[in-house]
């Protein structure tokens, strides 16, 4: 065989190769959440169960410092989709400083409003902290530095008059290493954002008598966003609680980046609204995922995915 000819058959095969591999690779969906003992994580677990349907998917959960750094990830390609607070997700657009960014983060797009966290602020009985003023002098955790759960605590103590420096100490914690902290007369109180019904939160109150702290109206309104609403505990959401518990409300949004394929969004987009009963089995809190309100309200542009989506289910004209 002549060589030009070989080296042209051998070009076909190579191109044919390429061609073959790259229609067969495939697609990695990386659900960044939160740390395991909270509700981020149990959410993008059920996720990644949906989108294992999506074919040619190669789906993971990784468990992370949650909303701030989750969407810093997206911003750097690092991730699919993500849940973050709304509030940290208006922060990373504008790129404020303050609460974690150096600069705007442009990439991010929306998939949907998810569910609301509620700011839980939970304290040992022995404590004796029942109002936000018996906090003062107290030692308290807020979640891990600029998480969006500790710019959650700055906002509201600052609305109730009041400072980290009122406090007796202040750790930075995630919910499972706060909780063991109470149970050991280490901690009096810890400010978390969450879902109700956290695990976390849950074990605390199955172990020990505590109390819930009332975040009041006029506080919430001090705060001055609208990514703060009000919002209420149910009474018997935890063990012990007999009272519905006033507090701050702020609405999860599930977040991609600009990157992710159109249709992936949309698939994503797609089989969570179809399997919102499967992914409540995951955490009751996705039972307040709603078509009426998923593309309403967002302070970032929605993915093109998921705004096909909502098109043609009419839940956008």
């Amino acid at each position: 065989m002549r060589l030009s000819k070989r080296v042209t058959l051998f070009a076909a095969a190579a191109a044919f190769t390429a061609s073959t591999a790259a229609i067969a690779a495939p697609t990695f969906i990386n659900i960044l959440t939160g740390g395991t003992s909270g509700v981020y994580y149990p959410i993008g677990v059920g996720l990644s169960q949906l989108y294992n349907e999506i074919d040619g998917a190669k789906t993971s959960v990784q468990a992370t410092k949650a909303s701030v750094e989750n969407l810093t990830l997206l911003q750097a390609g690092r991730g699919e989709l993500a849940l973050a607070l709304g509030d940290s997700v208006a922060d990373a657009w504008n790129g404020v400083e303050d609460a974690g960014f150096k600069a705007p983060l442009k990439r991010l797009r929306a998939i949907a409003v998810a569910y609301p966290n509620y700011i839980q602020i939970v304290a040992s009985e022995e404590s004796g902290i029942e109002t936000l003023e018996d906090l003062k002098g107290k030692r308290i955790s807020v979640g891990a530095p600029k998480s969006g759960t500790e710019l959650n605590a700055r906002a509201i103590l600052k609305a109730a008059g009041m400072s980290y420096g009122d406090m007796e100490r202040v750790e930075f914690l995630p919910y499972a290493e706060s909780v063991e902290l109470i149970k050991n007369r280490q901690l009096d109180a810890t400010l978390q954002s969450s879902g109700l019904g956290m695990a976390a939160i849950r074990d605390l109150a199955s172990t020990m008598p505590v109390n819930f702290v009332a975040i009041p109206a006029e506080v919430v309104e001090k705060i001055g966003s609208p990514a703060y609403q009000p919002g209420v505990i149910p009474a018997g959401t935890y063990d012990g609680q007999e009272k519905d518990v006033p507090t701050v409300a702020i609405n999860n949004i599930l977040v991609s980046h600009e990157k992710v394929p159109e249709e992936i969004a949309y698939q994503m987009t797609k089989l969570m609204f179809e399997n919102l009963d499967s992914l409540a089995n995951a955490h009751s809190a996705a039972k307040s995922i709603s078509l009426d309100t998923a593309a309403k309200n967002l302070p970032i542009p929605l993915h093109p995915g998921a705004e096909r989506y909502y098109k043609e289910v009419g839940a956008l004209k």
